[in-house]
């Protein structure tokens, strides 16, 4: 082990793999430290969207991870007869974003392809169970204790940076010693993942919310032969002996019998909606479950760590490699702590309703559509304020992925790099010089297309592909590229 890095990452799971792939790639010294020997074998989240999927690209990995995932249909909300109560669909032609709106995956899937990615990176240290006991800051570095737990040795450490991606319990976020804000949701669910032993069409590809005050549930269809079954559970259900499979399956008899899967995991799981109101304090950062956690009724919960990693890596690599004002830094918690919140409040009001003693009166309330039908849509929010934000409508919303010439997608050609995409005849000698991607307008009709579809000359689109701001003309775009040198801190001449 080295005694210094320019990051440490304590939690191995899919947001600190991210992370560590990402930093990894930057160029960045990164250890990552975790408490398990191996990734968990068993279920745990089960869905990604369009963007996480655009954050994978970045990372490298579709191409293996498409083999294991599968395209979900959408979802439905039915009453206790089945009747449809809402519909959620998830068009099957690739979104904006230039993947499927939404994945069913199997989590120890895709930790296995994130591992073997971080493997091909010479630097970046992975340490399995390490217990990291204490974490020190000081002015210029932190230093970490951490316990072998397997020799039973202490060993120490220092980064210039701790991200804890350590969960609901994380020990980052005590140390940080600020309590979450909690929005109210709290409800003990029975989650149980299944393996089919012969086939059952009839349940369905699509994803089942069974709207019923009585006892709600949620189904859901994973890859392969996996399929999951959420199960509100009421207060006298506590005296059940919710580990005992006889248990287990009577209270899925509605659905399946122990004829048509074996049981392959069950747990009790306490859903929460908090968000932490401060994600970092000096050489401290928060990601993932350790800064918010929410109901899984929207399957985004996994999804926001995903987010927080893409948006901490670029600015992290910008202070550490390029000198950039540490100020940048703080625009983590700035930008990702609002965006985090719109997504549980989202989801609480989905539980809330799925709950509703008079379901079908209040989606129809909450969802109406101008056709008369009742309709989810996905929710795609801007990040709360940060950089680039002068006022326009849009900086920190998420950019499209163009699809270029030789059907080149767009983040495939940028990288982990910024992107311009602009008419190369608006460049002139008295604009700054733009260190990244540019995008020409002129050979690339997807890119004037995007351009006029804004109502701009040009969009600058930050490495976490959100868009940093526009230029409506020359002055603006001057300005634009001014104002993005400065925040990266590179000097170029004009």
């Amino acid at each position: 082990m080295q005694s210094n890095y320019d990051v440490a990452i304590i939690g191995y799971g899919p947001t600190g793999a991210t992370l560590a792939n990402l930093l990894g790639q930057y160029g960045l010294s990164v250890v990552v430290f975790d408490r398990e020997a191996d990734i968990y074998k068993l279920p745990r989240a089960v869905h990604f969207d369009d963007e996480v999927m655009r954050i994978f690209q970045s990372a490298g990995i579709t191409e293996q991870l498409l083999k294991t995932v599968r395209i979900n249909p959408g979802m439905r909300f039915v009453d206790s007869s089945g009747n449809l109560l809402m519909d959620w669909p998830r068009p099957p032609e690739m979104s904006s974003q230039g993947w499927n709106t939404s994945y069913r995956f199997h989590q120890p899937d895709l930790e296995t392809i994130l591992r073997k990615s971080i493997f091909s990176l010479p630097n970046v240290d992975t340490y399995c169970s390490h217990s990291v006991l204490s974490v020190s800051t000081h002015s210029d570095h932190a230093t970490l204790q951490v316990e072998d737990i397997i020799g039973e040795q202490l060993v120490s450490t220092n980064a210039d940076f701790v991200i804890g991606c350590d969960g609901a319990r994380s020990t980052v976020r005590a140390l940080i010693d600020d309590p979450m804000q909690d929005f109210g949701f709290r409800e003990k669910w029975l989650v149980v993942d299944v393996i089919l032993t012969r086939p059952r069409p009839d349940l369905g590809d699509h994803s089942i919310q069974h709207c019923d005050a009585e006892r709600s549930a949620t189904y859901v269809r994973g890859p392969g032969d996996r399929r999951r079954w959420e199960i509100a559970l009421k207060e006298w259900d506590m005296a059940l002996d919710l580990s005992d499979a006889g248990t287990i399956w009577q209270l899925l008899s509605a659905w399946i019998s122990p004829d048509d899967a074996e049981l392959e995991r069950n747990a009790v799981y306490e859903f929460r909606s908090r968000v932490a109101k401060t994600w970092s304090s000096g050489r401290l950062f928060l990601a993932g479950d350790a800064a918010h956690q929410m109901p899984p009724f929207m399957g985004q919960g996994m999804c926001a760590g995903i987010r927080d990693a893409a948006n901490l890596a670029w600015k992290l690599a910008a202070c550490i490699k390029h000198g950039a004002d540490p100020q940048l830094l703080e625009s983590y918690a700035s930008e990702r702590r609002p965006h985090a919140e719109q997504y549980v409040q989202m989801s609480m009001r989905l539980g809330g309703l799925i709950n509703a003693s008079k379901t079908q009166e209040a989606l129809a309330a909450a969802f109406p559509q101008d056709d008369g039908t009742t309709r989810l849509e996905s929710i795609a929010p801007p990040l709360g304020p940060g950089i680039g934000f002068d006022g326009d409508e849009h900086s920190g919303r998420l950019s499209k992925q163009l699809l270029l010439s030789r059907d080149t997608k767009m983040d495939d050609l940028l990288g982990l790099s910024p992107g311009l995409i602009i008419d190369s005849s608006e460049l002139t000698p008295d604009i700054p010089s733009f260190d990244g991607t540019i995008i020409d307008a002129n050979t690339e009709s997807s890119a004037r297309q995007y351009l006029a579809e804004l109502n701009v000359i040009a969009v600058l689109v930050r490495p976490d592909r959100y868009i940093f701001s526009v230029a409506a003309n020359s002055i603006e775009l001057a300005d634009l590229i001014t104002r993005w040198n400065k925040t990266v801190s590179i000097t170029n001449n004009t």
